[in-house]
């Protein structure tokens, strides 16, 4: 599977640091979160594929599970907009079974946040700033998004995806006409490509140690 990963990339023009589950998983330090990974060299969504997979709760998907793709067809954002999504990036899902009210939702949306940019400062010592309810900004321009959709009965939560888009090594011509002047990238804005499988593994600690306080109920504090 793994040379024919390569041998699609490659074709791509596009062959270094590969967002591979054994790469990301190698030193990372999570104890669910991001430990099971399933990975795409070309998605739709992976959203769809998240979702497809916790509902209904399929054997061997536990909380914490992940979705990655090198690239995503038909990503999508807020009140379904659609979030281009080229080679370069990070392009994940993350499965959760949150015991908590419905009504916390909106909280996961903002912990997913503060998670990056915390990622992002720990990583390349950039200080990103959070528009909520769902945008990544850098200099007011848009480097990251949120998409967190649920199944849920009144009273609580069945499952929550996820759904985080990163530019990371994504050179400004990628971006279509019509976006390019509100969008930017973490290599556009350093100057140089970001280790894309290390902020991975950043992004994944930060978020599960979010989580964690969540869980908790301890939501002041993040």
């Amino acid at each position: 599977m793994t040379k024919e990963i390569l041998k699609y990339l490659k074709e791509q023009e596009y062959v270094s640091d590969l967002l591979l589950p054994q790469e990301i998983k190698n030193g990372l330090s999570t104890v669910y979160i991001g430990q099971k990974i399933f990975y795409f060299p070309e998605l739709e969504s992976t959203n769809i594929i998240a979702k497809v997979k916790a509902s209904p709760r399929v054997e061997g998907i536990n909380e914490g599970t992940i979705i990655i793709a090198e690239r995503q067809s038909a990503g999508k954002g807020r009140l379904g907009r659609r979030w281009f999504s080229p080679l370069g990036g990070i392009w994940l899902s993350i499965i959760l079974y949150p015991q908590l009210s419905p009504s916390y939702i909106p909280r996961i949306t903002l912990m997913t946040a503060v998670a990056i940019v915390k990622a992002m400062e720990r990583c390349a010592q950039i200080k990103a700033q959070i528009k909520w309810p769902n945008d990544i900004l850098i200099n007011e321009k848009k480097v990251g998004g949120i998409l967190t959709e649920m199944s849920a009965e009144l009273d609580m939560i069945n499952w929550v995806v996820v759904g985080i888009g990163i530019n990371v090594n994504v050179a400004h011509r990628e971006f279509p006409e019509d976006i390019e002047e509100k969008m930017i990238s973490l290599q556009e804005f350093l100057g140089k490509e970001i280790p894309r499988v290390r902020l991975a593994q950043i992004l994944l600690e930060e978020f599960e140690k979010y989580y964690e306080r969540l869980k908790r109920r301890e939501f002041s504090s993040i």
